[in-house]
């Protein structure tokens, strides 16, 4: 249910589960670790993340959430591979991005999403604690108090609101996504891996 496409130093990796909008059991969740963890020891330039469908993902699987999902150490293993990696990561958001798969695309250099897409992540209604890299990674693009809207108040956010408040960085229409991920990971393909990773270092 993971797709892995690769070509010349660019690793795409698919959610592929669009029945189930995209949600995500454990053993996908480990895929895309183990994805982002080869990503960085084979020296991909650019890695994207994205999803099949008019949904990104609608977080966890609802039964496997129930029976411990939620708390897994997986998303923190996938997010902190994403986060380490020494190439350019950007989230393509094809649609909605719901619940705990929140913790990869916050993780990521760059997110872009369709137009129309909704951005929430409703753990106090549900009776989940965020991921905990989460909160942090989120308060940093969009303040204390929008990440205390989105986590606390269970707001779902649009995809003007959420490019003003700085949670994503750009919005596409649908038939552009691939183009505009293409734009954006140019530069990094045209480039060395160690260039690539050298002037990741630099930006904090």
């Amino acid at each position: 249910m993971i797709r892995l496409e690769k070509e010349d130093g660019l690793w795409r990796a698919v959610i592929a589960r669009e029945a189930k909008a995209n949600s995500l059991t454990r053993g996908m969740l480990a895929e895309l670790a183990e994805i982002a963890e080869a990503a960085g020891r084979e020296k991909a330039r650019a890695l994207v993340l994205t999803g099949e469908g008019k949904v990104f993902s609608a977080g966890a699987d609802l039964d496997e959430a129930r029976a411990g999902l939620a708390t897994d150490p997986v998303w923190e293993r996938l997010s902190g591979a994403i986060a380490e990696l020494p190439c350019l990561t950007i989230a393509a958001l094809n649609g909605t991005l719901a619940g705990g798969a929140f913790g990869m695309v916050l993780a990521c250099d760059l997110r872009i999403a369709v137009q129309g897409a909704k951005f929430f992540y409703p753990v106090m209604k549900l009776g989940f604690l965020p991921q905990p890299s989460d909160p942090a990674r989120l308060a940093a693009l969009v303040g204390p108090a929008r990440a205390k809207m989105i986590l606390m108040a269970g707001q779902k956010i649009g995809t003007e609101e959420a490019l003003a408040w700085g949670l994503i960085d750009r919005i596409v229409e649908p038939g552009a996504l691939s183009e505009a991920v293409a734009v954006l990971a140019a530069d990094a393909l045209g480039a060395t891996a160690a260039h690539v990773a050298a002037i990741k270092t630099l930006v904090p």
